[in-house]
């Protein structure tokens, strides 16, 4: 029987309802618009590289490879990018240089990028940006709480996605210690926050992520982008 639940596409990507989710619990998936994945795996790898057909098996063993000589303190070191509709979707697996704000304006230049960090150890987030300039982003479990240049640009889609946008930081579910967090509706926005923001992309881009894109070719590169820590040694 088929159902109308707009999130249940998305179930699987939701790491507190499927443990099978083969992208684990730290990764970022971007939708890059009119832009070619060899194009998308030049702006990561910072025009050094058109990336190498290959599968998400593949992908993972480079990812792997680079965990073990970094660390993971920069993520996991590449990406596998496909196309799909007039957008090109990239994979970043153990990784969130997609959402970062720096990464981002480089990314986005002369197009326009969505792009979700799901993050199991610190926090979930979109970024909406179009030519170098963050438009709209949050939180996935602070919908409400939002920014960018034009923060409220999706709230039409949100709302049908059942998204509570009015709601404040002193409101119930978010003016409690962690350990007090156990009320329904901070539950529910807990657990649906990752399949909202997918099914939002979905809206924005008309391209639903389903698990078998994972099984197709992939082009894949060197992710360019390293952290470096604050130099304080400048005035």
């Amino acid at each position: 029987m088929a159902t109308t639940d707009p999130l249940a596409p998305f179930q699987w990507l939701n790491a507190s309802e499927s443990q099978a989710d083969p992208l684990g619990e730290v990764f970022s998936v971007g939708f890059f618009r009119n832009l070619d994945p060899s194009e998308v795996v030049r702006r990561f790898s910072k025009g050094d590289d058109s990336g190498q057909e290959s599968d998400f098996e593949e992908l993972n063993d480079r990812m792997v490879e680079f965990l073990g000589k970094t660390g993971g303190g920069h993520g996991g070191g590449h990406v596998g990018v496909f196309r799909a509709g007039a957008w090109s979707m990239a994979i970043e697996p153990v990784g969130w240089w997609m959402t970062d704000r720096t990464a981002l304006a480089e990314l986005s230049r002369d197009c326009e990028v969505l792009a979700i960090t799901i993050h199991g150890y610190a926090e979930h987030s979109l970024e909406y940006a179009i030519d170098g300039t963050i438009v709209t982003g949050h939180r996935l479990w602070y919908p409400h709480d939002r920014w960018g240049c034009a923060p409220d640009r999706l709230n039409d889609y949100m709302r049908e996605l059942g998204m509570e946008l009015d709601m404040t930081d002193d409101d119930p579910i978010y003016d409690v210690d962690e350990d007090e967090r156990d009320s329904d509706a901070w539950h529910i926005s807990v657990s649906t926050g990752v399949p909202r923001a997918f099914a939002l992309a979905a809206k924005v881009t008309g391209v639903s992520f389903t698990a078998d894109m994972l099984d197709q070719p992939l082009l894949i590169g060197p992710i360019a982008y390293r952290w470096s820590p604050p130099d304080h040694t400048t005035a």
